[in-house]
């Protein structure tokens, strides 16, 4: 039987800018961020759009194959087929391939394995920018608005910072993850996710906003704008100074400046699978869903596996490591 799309290799100097996927992790920008940092990506076009496989060294012998947020959802039936597909291209040795799938609905696929945790966030929150900023205050709820108007009293400035700020976002960065018990990147992950994004073939806007009070800088986060969508990825604060709600202030900053440079939708990309008080990360949950907007509920990571038996022992590894920091985060 034939398949219904055409997948082929692609020229990465050939992928036009109308090409590129949907989302900022099918981007060339991406691909080139990854490259940097022990992955390597391979390019494909997947009827009239790009679709980038990041591939990495598992010791001599063996890769492991990552596709983040994609296919779209049309190919939701035909996820087999793409593996077969890719299967030639891939180095021999590679493991299996995994799919982060970006689908806005958590249909399982079919005759493919569910990873036992996602890499990018299955459940998230997206905001309708196509509203007035009124009309999107107004679907909020009522403590958020309030602690937005809290921040403004209280004297919180927001701006759209320069990269020259990141090393004191990151000192930030550091203190909230011994608070929260996160696990981040090196300072030059972060420092390259800014500087690659300054190239402007790429269509990227990254953008570090910072939260200031009586002249101290007390918050910031960092978003990306693409194809028409704002999505926020990381956030940090200080200790002192969260009653002055400068989380808020920031998110309805970014919100707004994404309103006025025409994107359609604001992604708060993370949050917990339900509103469940005994989850450890719920207020995050109740933060963000606080914005307004639907919650979304993605299907999360499936492994299409191609050696068996190597999978086995790696999927083994990868759950000792899960373990060890979930141990560590409890600590």
């Amino acid at each position: 039987m034939s398949n219904s799309f055409l997948l082929q290799p692609a020229d990465v100097k050939k992928i036009s800018e109308t090409e590129q996927g949907d989302s900022f992790l099918q981007t060339l920008y991406w691909a080139a961020l990854k490259s940097d940092f022990g992955w390597k990506p391979l390019y494909f076009l997947l009827d009239d759009k790009s679709f980038i496989v990041l591939v990495r060294k598992i010791g001599k012998s063996f890769s492991i194959a990552y596709i983040p947020f994609a296919p779209s959802e049309k190919y939701q039936n035909q996820l087999n087929e793409i593996s077969l597909c890719l299967k030639d291209y891939l180095p021999k040795g590679t493991l299996f391939i995994r799919y982060d799938l970006p689908w806005k609905n958590d249909n399982a696929p079919s005759q493919i394995l569910k990873k036992g945790e996602d890499i990018q966030p299955a459940s998230t929150v997206i905001i309708d920018l196509t509203k007035t900023k009124d009309d999107i205050l107004s679907e909020m709820k009522s403590k958020t608005r309030y602690n937005i108007k809290l921040a403004e009293k209280k004297g919180v400035l927001v701006k759209n910072s320069a990269i020259e700020f990141l090393d004191e976002w990151y000192d930030m960065y550091q203190e909230t993850a011994l608070r929260d018990k996160i696990v981040l990147h090196p300072l030059e992950y972060y420092k390259r996710v800014f500087e690659l994004s300054q190239n402007k073939e790429y269509k990227v806007d990254i953008r570090l906003y910072m939260a200031e009070a009586e002249g101290k800088n007390i918050a910031g986060i960092v978003t990306c704008f693409y194809n028409r969508k704002a999505t926020y990825l990381y956030g940090a604060s200080r200790n002192i100074g969260r009653e002055k709600m400068p989380a808020y202030a920031l998110q309805w900053k970014a919100i707004c400046d994404a309103i006025d440079e025409g994107c359609v939708e604001y992604d708060m990309f993370g949050i917990p699978p339900d509103d469940d008080p005994s989850h450890p990360m719920h207020g995050l949950y109740r933060f963000k869903t606080g914005f307004g907007g639907d919650v979304i509920k993605r299907p999360g990571c499936y492994d299409f596996v191609l050696n068996k038996i190597a999978y086995k022992f790696y999927s083994i590894a990868e759950s000792a490591r899960t373990f060890y920091f979930k141990k560590i985060k409890k600590r």
